[in-house]
């Protein structure tokens, strides 16, 4: 008898990833999706630790789910409640305790062993897995139960060595891994034996990927890419999320060699400041980000920059703010996230005193998101009257509008057939906004629709 498993997915590229894969582990005990939580025997929260009152929400979220179990038992059957991801395993014995309706906690190097904790769960066994196992749960995941679609994200890295100040990442998902290389290719083949055409690589620190090479050798982030560029159907290559540590030569030699990777790149620095920087064990200063920045440049001159910045860290004064708005000003960043400062328990920072006040920090952050903003619209205006290649994935919120995404990861609404879904177009850009473009499909007989041309 079949069941279903509902999976809600906070957070960055690599829970969706995650909740993707879970999804695979499940596959052979006969779940399947289903549409929303009411209907489902097992629902899941992969969460994420990285956004302010992150554990907020998730108990938030329990108690509406709690009326749902009660509402469940009520009409006769059972529905299991989990959390997963890195509120659970920053937090799996409070979430144990404060919502005794959980029956799962398991964290995001754990969920290989799903079959195993839901048959301990049904024979009364432990609730809470939060260990870090000694083994990779990349080397007991099944193959992909299901295609992903056009676009795709695939993990080839994990974790953290960096310990940056501020940050959980290394806490909750453990030190750095990268998978072995072999293993990766055979992934992304799959996927484009499937109609996957853009691939994303992820990682917590994807540029840091050090994989075991079939060659004997160890591979780079740069080296990987190469290879995927060989694998027949995948047209499109992006990676996230990078540190400015781990950029190295061969990685930018991808950039200028490799036609299927994508001209964007996120690049986090963070501050402009090298006091700042310092104070948050970045690892970096503002010169070598730069000098990064110069070298992908001249490698790829249309390379589009994203970037994410905090404002309001302990001790920042108004000269270091003023120095992360002089950075942003010389770089040009086509996109890019930035927020307040809040501290995360367990970290170094929320130990800090100096403080900076609540209003200080918003009047900074619309500061810098003013200028950000700025940057984004001028870069957007740029394209109209560019054609670009559009790989449409979604349909649109109008009736016969697809929606896709640019080289520069742009949100590109056209009127298409539904036919045209997950396949790469040309598109004249006809209008830009704050987070999107707008245009329309250009002539076919001077495209070819993308047939047989990489983007």
């Amino acid at each position: 008898m079949s069941k279903s498993v509902f999976i809600k997915t906070y957070g960055c590229q690599m829970n969706v990833y995650d909740s993707e894969r879970m999804a695979d582990v499940l596959a052979p005990l006969g779940y399947r999706g289903a549409a929303d939580p009411e209907s489902a025997d097992l629902v899941i929260l992969n969460t994420c630790h990285i956004r302010e009152k992150a554990s907020e929400k998730v108990f938030s979220e329990l108690g509406r789910l709690r009326l749902l179990k009660e509402q469940a038992a009520a009409e006769g059957r059972e529905m299991l409640l989990a959390v997963a991801g890195c509120v659970a395993q920053a937090e799996g014995e409070e979430i144990a305790r404060r919502a005794p309706q959980v029956d799962l906690v398991f964290g995001p190097q754990s969920y290989h062993r799903l079959p195993r904790l839901l048959a301990e769960r049904r024979s009364g066994g432990v609730r809470v897995d939060t260990d870090f196992p000694v083994e990779s749960k990349f080397d007991f995941l099944p193959e992909e139960a299901a295609a992903r679609g056009a676009a795709a994200f695939l993990a080839v890295q994990e974790g953290c060595d960096k310990f940056c100040t501020f940050c959980v990442v290394p806490y909750t998902r453990g030190a750095e891994q990268s998978r072995p290389a072999a293993d990766v290719v055979a992934e992304a083949a799959r996927l484009a034996a499937r109609g996957t055409v853009e691939i994303t690589l992820v990682g917590q620190n994807v540029n840091a990927y050090h994989g075991d090479g079939p060659d004997g050798r160890t591979w780079g982030l740069g080296r990987l890419l190469r290879r995927l560029g060989e694998i027949e159907g995948i047209r499109r290559l992006r990676y996230t999320t990078s540190h400015p540590r781990d950029m190295d030569d061969e990685l930018i030699l991808a950039h200028r060699d490799e036609p299927k990777l994508m001209p964007f790149l996120h690049l986090p620095v963070q501050s402009g400041s090298d006091r700042i920087l310092a104070a948050m064990n970045r690892r970096h200063g503002v010169r070598l980000y730069l000098e990064w920045v110069e070298r992908l440049r001249t490698a790829r001159p249309d390379l589009a920059l994203s970037s994410d910045f905090i404002v309001g860290f302990p001790g920042e004064t108004a000269e270091d703010f003023a120095q992360t708005l002089r950075l942003v000003t010389d770089v040009g960043f086509a996109q890019a996230y930035s927020f307040k400062y809040s501290p995360r328990p367990g970290t170094p920072a929320a130990e800090l005193a100096a403080a900076v006040p609540e209003e200080v920090k918003a009047e900074r952050l619309a500061m810098l998101q003013e200028l950000l903003g700025e940057q984004q619209r001028a870069f957007n205006r740029g394209m109209v009257g560019r054609r670009l290649p559009v790989l449409l994935d979604r349909r649109g919120k109008r009736a016969g509008q697809l929606v896709g995404r640019s080289p520069y990861m742009q949100s590109v609404a056209v009127a298409a057939p539904d036919q045209l879904s997950g396949q790469l177009v040309e598109v004249d850009i006809l209008d830009a906004f704050q987070n999107s473009l707008a245009g329309r499909l250009a002539d076919p007989a001077a495209s070819g629709l993308c047939a047989g041309a990489a983007a």
